[in-house]
């Protein structure tokens, strides 16, 4: 059977499992986050997509991951303070997670299966890489870390009609 978003249970910060199955049926944009990256100010460009279509079902999921520069150093409660305070993140930010290596968390190694990056290379490469999926869970497209959450407007906006 092929995968979709809804076939993965992940941990949210306070260790208790989720279902991406209460998912089904929205476009969810997947992220991985650090606190201490250049990228980290896109924070508030996920926020702000998150405001401007969450009430037509879209969703964003954080996962922070420590794998690059280290850069994600906190536990899972520091990280919600962080975000909360520092950039007003409303969207849930779920446990730390490995993005790359023999114990890249489940999702991810779907993500990178599914969506690979340049020349094919799987491997994510750093902080702020992004997943966009479908209402039926499938992964529509992946974005650089550089790429702006402002410059993924209209792909999300197609990802709701």
């Amino acid at each position: 059977m092929d995968q979709t978003l809804s076939s993965f249970k992940v941990k949210a910060a306070d260790g208790s499992e989720v279902s991406l199955d209460k998912y089904q049926g929205k476009p969810v944009l997947i992220v991985n986050v650090a606190s201490k990256c250049g990228f980290t100010p896109q924070y508030k460009g996920l926020e702000e997509l998150y405001e401007k279509f969450k009430d037509q079902g879209f969703m964003i999921l954080g996962f922070p991951c420590n794998q690059f520069g280290s850069q994600e150093p906190g536990s899972n409660q520091e990280i919600q303070q962080f975000c909360s305070l520092n950039y007003g993140v409303s969207f849930p930010v779920m446990a730390k997670v490995n993005v790359n290596g023999s114990d890249a968390d489940p999702l991810y190694k779907w993500l990178k299966e599914s969506a690979p990056g340049i020349f094919g290379i799987e491997m994510i490469k750093w902080n702020f890489t992004k997943f966009l999926i479908s209402k039926d869970g499938k992964v529509l497209k992946r974005y650089a870390p550089k790429d702006e959450p402002k410059d993924i407007v209209d792909d999300v906006q197609k990802a709701l009609s």
